[in-house]
């Protein structure tokens, strides 16, 4: 399969600027567009049923509750969690893994432990990690990144022998597309005592993903990356673990029984839920993963492995190019470049100006950035809404660039 026709279900992709050169929108990894049925689900919902839930009697209530929670179902099945109370919403990924850090990492951690991560994380997993071993004296140890971007798992091992309590990584590099054999390092991990989280942000939109064939104990992802609207985002956690932990926020939603000076929590996954959820955006992420569903995630996998390798092929021969990551095999979508004549932002800015839509700069990941002596890169980042002309229009306006700086 070439590319997968679903164009016009994306809306802002149908937008020209004054040249007449359509929206060439190539930062997925950011966050990505909104098919039609999202739109309409989210709008739906504020038309018809637009209601507090879980406590309201009348009708509209009642039903808003049943959408919001067929949606945790939708997600549970998604990633064949067992359970849909092993299913927590929370704002975004970055969210989910510092409730795993403040709520499990504050309660087991204690001073000493070690947490393992790579040196390829995106800041939402190095920071909460950061702050909690500074406040508990942790120590933190990373898994080195090779030169063509792969995890150096023969170090992985050694580290192990450090009897880590928490491995912390990401499933998918947002800048070197790298993807870890996340089910071999869990088993490893687990082999050595410690718990393995997850971070899915990148996998979820773009392949299919077995939660419990993984065996990861915390999965973090966002609506937003995966055509959901932002503002909603998944934390999937073993039963055993997120009953074990208190809560993360206090307040409405997330108790049984509140006394003046002492409160009794809520079951799980609402114990973690305080306050009013974003209902529209739940409703619109059980969208997005309909919409999904329905191309088949096989689809999406196998659209856009064939057209990174294209990508990849075809940035190859630009002048002065360099990609940074692996340049075969199985790997994500997110290709990042320096072109060793023009700033990464001066090339994103002279795109912009033929509609072509970039990402320049560290990406959330700067001391990967450091790891490879290097400020910023220029990321395409590619979804299912792309296609071959989206790399020709890439290259053409890389000549642009050049002309101009080279």
């Amino acid at each position: 399969m070439t590319q997968l026709n679903v164009l016009e279900d994306f809306p802002i992709l149908k937008q020209t600027d004054k040249n007449g050169n359509r929206l060439c929108y190539l930062d997925s990894a950011a966050t990505s567009q909104k098919p039609e049925p999202v739109l309409r689900a989210m709008d739906d919902y504020y038309h018809t049923i637009n209601a507090n839930i879980h406590r309201g009697i009348y009708h509209i209530a009642e039903e808003a509750t049943a959408a919001h929670e067929n949606v945790r179902e939708k997600v549970r099945a998604f990633i064949n969690a067992g359970a849909a109370s092993e299913i927590v919403f929370t704002r975004n990924a970055t969210e989910s893994i510092n409730l795993v850090a403040y709520s499990w990492g504050r309660q087991t951690l204690q001073k000493g432990d070690v947490v393992l991560l790579t040196e390829m994380e995106h800041h939402a997993n190095l920071i909460p990690w950061q702050l909690l071993a500074a406040e508990k004296e942790l120590r933190l140890e990373f898994i080195p990144v090779k030169e063509d971007g792969q995890l150096d798992l023969e170090a992985y091992a050694g580290l192990l022998d450090m009897r880590p309590k928490l491995v912390s990584i990401s499933g998918m590099s947002n800048v070197l597309g790298t993807i870890p054999p996340t089910k071999q390092m869990a088993a490893d991990a687990h082999q050595a005592g410690a718990l393995f989280l997850l971070d899915g942000a990148q996998m979820v939109p773009h392949q299919k993903v077995d939660i419990r064939d993984i065996d990861a104990d915390f999965f973090a992802f966002s609506s937003h990356k995966m055509l959901g609207p932002t503002g909603i985002g998944v934390l999937y956690g073993k039963q055993a673990l997120l009953e074990a932990m208190p809560p993360f926020f206090g307040g409405g939603e997330m108790i049984k029984k509140v006394y003046l000076r002492s409160f009794i929590a809520n079951d799980v996954p609402w114990k973690f839920e305080a306050g009013t959820p974003a209902i529209a955006e739940a409703i619109g992420l059980g969208a997005a993963i309909d919409y999904l569903n329905a191309i088949g995630m096989d689809h999406v996998s196998a659209h856009e492995e064939n057209l990174t390798e294209y990508a990849i092929r075809s940035l190859l021969t630009a002048p002065g190019l360099k990609i940074l990551g692996p340049l075969n095999g199985k790997r994500g979508s997110a290709v990042s470049f320096t072109v060793d004549y023009a700033h990464p932002h001066d090339v994103a800015q002279i795109l912009d100006s033929e509609n072509i839509c970039v990402r320049a700069g560290h990406h959330c990941a700067m001391p990967l950035h450091d790891r490879f002596a290097i400020p910023a890169t220029t990321r395409a980042s590619f979804y299912i809404y792309n296609t071959r002309d989206d790399v020709d229009r890439l290259l053409t306006g890389l000549e642009k660039v050049h002309r101009l700086f080279g």
